[in-house]
């Protein structure tokens, strides 16, 4: 009686350092599999943030919410504070990485120059830190997720896995954890204070800002006023 090959015969036959070759392009390339699985509207995607929180057994707060939901006061806020040039690229706004680089390359840099989809790939795929690694990662699954997504599911899936705080992930648990209302009932102020927080949650507490913060959330709220071309790819 002939006996079935394992299917994966032909991988363990291969010597061991072709094997971790493979694996490692198994795992570059996984990344992208999702971003194609992440246009179906009914999957929630969560960040690897949120995924070390719950083997940790930390837990987490999130509660997904659609784009209609959001005040669109905190998609201008958003937008004027991260990435005011979101509708007008295709994921790296090249302009703004040149600039960096020669910063970089000088050592004056003090930016990280990451757009929206940027930070969107970064959050669900990769890890958080400045390093050339990542970056170089980074960079080609902005401009896939750009390419495969529309605008309104990219910032639907930014805002949901965002974090706003130890353990609050999404726009809907940060408007409730900081300011006890729902993501649709932002006011501008309130919308202003937490975009201005995205950049380092954990020090910079919306709900209790400091002189700093809170003199940067009023430019922001000023900003978002005069915004309204900003959001036109999300609205149209």
């Amino acid at each position: 009686m002939l006996q079935r090959s394992s299917p994966l015969a032909p991988f363990r036959a291969r010597p061991i350092w072709q094997r971790i070759v493979l694996i490692l392009i198994g795992v570059l390339l996984l990344p992208y599999l999702f971003i194609v699985v992440y246009l179906l509207p009914f999957i929630h995607p969560v960040s690897t943030l949120m995924i070390g929180d719950a083997v940790s057994f930390q837990g987490y707060d999130r509660r997904w919410v659609p784009l209609d939901k959001i005040a669109p006061v905190l998609v201008k806020s958003v937008m004027v504070s991260e990435d005011g040039q979101f509708c007008f690229h295709g994921g790296v706004d090249w302009g703004e990485m040149r600039v960096l680089v020669k910063e970089t390359l000088s050592g004056n840099s003090t930016r990280g120059g990451s757009t929206i989809p940027m930070q969107t790939v970064k959050n669900l795929f990769l890890w958080n830190g400045r390093s050339f690694v990542r970056k170089t990662l980074e960079l080609p699954l902005a401009v896939s997720a750009s390419a495969v997504w529309s605008k309104r599911r990219m910032m639907e899936i930014y805002l949901n896995i965002a974090e706003w705080g130890p353990g609050i992930y999404g726009i809907e648990a940060a408007a409730r954890y900081h300011f006890k209302v729902p993501a649709s009932k932002l006011t501008a102020r309130q919308a202003a204070l937490l975009a201005v927080s995205l950049p380092n949650p954990i020090d910079r507490v919306a709900s209790r800002p400091g002189r700093g913060l809170s003199q940067l959330a009023s430019l922001i709220q000023r900003r978002a006023r005069n915004a309204d071309a900003y959001i036109k790819c999300l609205y149209d």
